[in-house]
């Protein structure tokens, strides 16, 4: 099985505050520690958005680097879609 690079940027509501943003934050990060390597983890913080979404002008963004087998980042993309509060999410396979 071969590992490979990834790199994830989530934008997260904060319409239900800083405590909900911690709660997303550890709940993705303790998910691909589990599943694979955790790498850096930057919080950009709170910044404006392109475009609304979800009726909301602000996102807080966190980018996360992480080696896992090929199979994970498909699964972690559909943890993403199912929770409440992950306005937008990005799974890249970073090059060598």
């Amino acid at each position: 099985m071969a590992l490979k690079n990834y790199e994830i940027v989530m934008v997260f509501s904060l319409a239900n505050g800083e405590e909900a943003v911690e709660v997303l934050k550890q709940k993705f990060t303790d998910l691909i520690a589990k599943h694979g390597t955790l790498g850096n983890v930057e919080e950009w913080g709170k910044r404006k958005l392109a475009y609304p979404i979800n009726y909301e002008n602000d996102g807080y963004y966190i980018v996360i680097d992480f080696t896992s087998d090929e199979a994970f980042p498909q699964e972690l993309d559909r943890v993403i879609n199912i929770t409440d509060g992950v306005l937008r999410s990005l799974i890249v396979a970073k090059g060598e």
